[in-house]
């Protein structure tokens, strides 16, 4: 748990470096899916997914733009929760290492679902800034893609030196048993 509190933290704070970019409406350039997938990949689906959504969550509370409710949830905890998807695909070598390719084609399948949440976010809810003329889901489309395809891009980039650099950071470890609890009567 404390692992993921620091990767939790460590994500929000990468956030906040970011390059916002020409996007008014939303989204900008940051390494905040990069705790995510990490946690995704040393521990596995379950706290890849618990991990994602408590950056969603904790986004959304300290400060975002809702126009509904449904919208609120897509772009932050489905946003973020479904990147912890890629643990889904922390396979594993006889020597406990993790399989680079599978890892990252998880990254980008994980990515394509947050980018799944975000275009129809927009679609719904932004389409009415759509110029004229365009359809709105191509609109959102385009617009989402154009800061998440470099964030993953950049994403990707670093799992991948971390993992050719550093490969024991994604090797699990024996954790010890837990104790057995006792009863005193």
């Amino acid at each position: 748990m404390v692992e993921t509190a620091l990767m939790v933290a460590l994500a929000l704070i990468l956030d906040r470096i970011e390059f916002a970019g020409p996007w008014v409406m939303g989204g900008s350039i940051s390494l905040v899916m990069l705790p995510i997938f990490v946690m995704a990949f040393r521990r596995g689906l379950k706290v890849g997914l618990m991990t994602g959504l408590l950056v969603g969550v904790i986004k959304l509370i300290l400060g975002s733009s809702m126009i509904h409710p449904i919208q609120f949830l897509l772009d932050y905890p489905v946003a973020f929760t479904v990147l912890g998807l890629a643990g889904a695909f922390a396979f594993r070598n006889k020597k406990g290492e993790l399989n680079i390719r599978w890892a990252l084609f998880g990254l980008f399948f994980a990515s394509f679902f947050r980018l799944v949440a975000h275009i129809i976010s927009g679609g719904v809810w932004f389409g009415e800034y759509a110029p004229e003329g365009w359809n709105v889901w191509l609109y959102s489309a385009i617009y989402n893609t154009s800061y998440l395809v470099p964030e993953t891009l950049i994403t990707f980039g670093v799992i991948l030196l971390i993992a050719k650099t550093q490969p024991a950071f994604f090797k699990l470890k024996n954790r010890p048993a837990r104790l057995k609890s006792s009863v005193v009567s």
